[in-house]
């Protein structure tokens, strides 16, 4: 990606955890590129083939303004840290009337020092927690240092926002939500985040482990081509509780490719 914001879609997204999405969805931006190449991702048109539309920052903050008109609970920042100072600018000019949270949705692979810059802005952080094992990291997204960055990013992102708080209408207004998607034949290292979740963090957040799985055309004939097992979810879901995470558990049957947003650029013109 180039210097210059570049995004595929901003609409009232239905499909986050509820305290964010609410009732009336979260305002979510989806940004082109990615720091991450896995393999199984849901987003490949916009993460790994970067489709997308360049804007200015006066657009986005438009946007961002426009999606606050239409509802949104939060405005809902998905994959913008590698254009932080474009949105940074946006943000500024938008927070002169901007009243609603801020969301970082990110894959949790990232610098304490580029999320240092985000201080003050971000409201609510929704970081991915991928793996533990850099093998697997390694060989599903290109990344065998990802426990390093993640680990520190999430740290560094509880430091920032503190303990959860809701409005009056239970929706999110500050706080960590952390996701982990398990993966077929990882479950062993779902329980590996979960435990490492338990032993590094205190405070209030709030753990969202996910089943939504699905294999793409890349995955075909490996040992990723599959949904996620029964027995692997319930092992998973086990030791959470076991370790009385707080959070969310997805159900099996949203495994779905229909809950990927159709990036056709609405509301980025």
């Amino acid at each position: 990606m180039g210097e210059k914001i570049t995004a595929a879609k901003a609409y009232l997204h239905p499909f986050e955890e509820p305290p964010i999405s609410g009732t009336r969805g979260s305002g979510a931006v989806f940004f082109s590129g990615c720091n991450l190449s896995c393999v199984f991702c849901q987003n490949e048109e916009i993460s790994h083939n970067c489709k997308g539309q360049e804007i200015t920052p006066e657009r986005l903050a438009d946007i961002f303004l426009s999606l606050e008109q239409k509802g949104a609970h939060n405005i809902n920042l998905v994959t913008p840290s590698h254009f932080t100072f474009p949105v940074l600018k946006a943000l500024d000019i938008a927070k002169r009337t901007l009243t609603i949270p801020i969301v970082f949705n990110s894959s949790g692979y990232e610098s304490v020092s580029t999320l240092k810059l985000w201080e003050g802005y971000v409201d609510i952080y929704l970081p991915d927690f991928k793996y533990v094992s850099s093998a697997l990291s390694k060989k599903y997204s290109n990344a065998p240092d990802y426990f390093e960055f993640a680990s520190s990013s999430i740290l560094e992102m509880l430091r920032q926002v503190g303990d959860l708080e809701y409005n009056s209408e239970g929706i999110l207004k500050k706080g960590l939500v952390i996701r982990h998607l398990i993966l077929p034949n990882c479950y062993k290292d779902s329980i590996e985040v979960s435990r490492w979740i338990s032993s590094n963090l205190s405070g209030d957040f709030l753990v969202s482990i996910m089943s939504q799985y699905t294999p793409n055309a890349k995955v075909s004939g490996t040992e990723l081509d599959r949904r996620v097992s029964t027995f692997e979810y319930k092992k998973v879901l086990e030791e959470a509780r076991a370790l009385n995470l707080n959070g969310f558990m997805q159900q099996r049957d949203s495994a779905q490719s229909s809950f990927t947003p159709d990036f056709d650029y609405e509301g980025i013109f």
